[in-house]
């Protein structure tokens, strides 16, 4: 039974990075008129009111989204308009998970297949993407999910591997879907979220991943302290590993997290950007 609820987390410093690089990928995918397809494989429930209990008990969006409304970063500004448009102003209430940020990219020639195993959330799911025609909703297993999807007809795709990694064995299940995957589907865009909890099972992925054959991935990574010594000590930094990014990613990545990094590290935070594997 699942028991992790992102509901806790929204807008947390990792949704901060994570949708930074959506927004930018997504908005990439739409400079074509060709139509592409959105795999979401933990779709979450689509939208978090931020004056929930689940988000004021941890209050972690006060040092993610909470903190960034208010910067005039031109880099910026994209992720933060989806943000605002969740909430029809420049309060903070509600946070827009990655179902629903990509939604508003769709066109009609485009199609989302959005994946949620836990049922209060898939429900919630369903109701905030109801009105979208080219969006379907399925409360099953992710990972299987996008193997079934790909290839894509559109032969076009941008795949989100957004786990808890709330099961020790979702580090490995991860790696090997998308590996399968890319078998089936190596043009695609596949962007697979981390968190840094024990840096032993990040580095197991990636060596995983740079082993895998598969060309044309980098990382970014964004943390607020150092790694923890000993387990158990929480997330210290989250990241993403991106296969087939856009051109321009890396450079704008390059600008942000720097940035980013200042405004929302109090002490000896960094940040990665790096090319894991050329293209």
């Amino acid at each position: 039974m699942l028991s992790y609820r992102h509901s806790y987390h929204a807008g947390n410093y990792a949704d901060v990075i994570k949708h930074i690089v959506l927004v930018e990928i997504l908005a990439y995918l739409t400079k074509k008129p060709a139509p592409f397809e959105y795999i979401d494989t933990h779709s979450g429930a689509g939208l978090y009111n931020l004056r929930s209990e689940h988000a004021v008990k941890l209050g972690e969006y006060r040092g993610g989204i909470g903190k960034l409304m208010a910067k005039p970063w031109p880099l910026l500004a994209p992720y933060l308009e989806q943000v605002r448009l969740a909430n029809r102003t420049d309060k903070l209430y509600y946070y827009p998970g990655s179902p629903l940020i990509a939604q508003r990219f769709l066109r009609p020639q485009d199609r989302a297949w959005l994946y949620e195993l836990h049922s209060s959330d898939c429900k919630k799911l369903e109701d905030n993407t109801k009105t979208f025609n080219n969006v379907q909703v399925e409360c099953a297993d992710g990972l299987r999910g996008l193997l079934a999807r790909v290839p894509p007809k559109s032969r076009r795709a941008l795949v989100l591997i957004d786990p808890s990694y709330e099961v020790k064995a979702e580090y490995a299940q991860v790696i090997d879907a998308v590996v399968k995957a890319h078998k089936k589907f190596a043009s695609g865009v596949y962007a697979i979220w981390y968190p840094v909890v024990d840096r032993e099972q990040i580095d197991f992925m990636e060596k995983r991943l740079v082993r895998s054959g598969i060309k044309n991935i980098q990382r970014y990574e964004l943390a607020l302290e150092p790694d923890a010594e000993t387990k158990g000590h929480g997330m210290t930094s989250s990241g993403l590993f991106v296969i087939n990014p856009p051109w321009t990613l890396f450079d704008t990545m390059q600008q942000l997290l720097p940035q980013l990094s200042s405004a929302l590290a109090e002490n000896e935070g960094f940040y990665k950007c790096d090319v894991l594997v050329d293209e």
